[in-house]
């Protein structure tokens, strides 16, 4: 059987989204549950089976949606209201819509921690630094099993 050609052929918006906590390793297959179960919850059966979305790819903390032509804003507004992933909490942003896969491969930057992540002593406490794109800063305490929220002023970031 012969393909159709390309004027017959259903008309496809891929919509790349990044994915939320840096370093959250997600499945395609959750990624495609938990989009499918927001759209579903947003839009109904009728307005999803009509949008046709898919996860085609998931890696390196990006993914990408393919969805009907002009169903690509109602598919980004249910990415929007993604709350989890599997067990994990996760959220999905937005980052580009194209008609190409390959288009958004190019928008696709790396996610990695920035330089400086290490260890520091802050009063008598040890904490792990992870800095991230964007001027992101976690510690986390070394030694508890709780997590301690730490805000600082420009005047404390200028000491160290």
């Amino acid at each position: 059987m012969k393909p159709r050609p390309p004027a017959m052929r259903t008309k496809r918006r891929y919509i790349l989204v990044r994915v939320l906590p840096y370093g959250l390793t997600a499945d395609q297959k959750e990624v495609y549950l938990s989009v499918i179960e927001a759209a579903t919850s947003l839009l109904g059966d009728a307005a999803v089976g009509l949008a046709q979305p898919a996860v085609v790819f998931c890696d390196g903390g990006y993914a990408v949606v393919r969805c009907r032509r002009g169903t690509e804003k109602d598919i980004a507004t249910a990415l929007a209201t993604v709350t989890a992933i599997g067990e994990e909490r996760a959220a999905l942003r937005t980052v580009a819509v194209s008609g190409t896969i390959h288009a958004l491969r190019r928008r696709v930057k790396p996610i990695r921690p920035a330089p400086g992540t290490g260890e520091t002593k802050i009063g008598e406490n040890y904490f792990t630094v992870y800095r991230y794109p964007r001027q992101k800063v976690d510690l986390v305490e070394k030694g508890i099993k709780h997590q301690k929220s730490l805000f600082f002023t420009e005047a404390d970031l200028e000491e160290r």
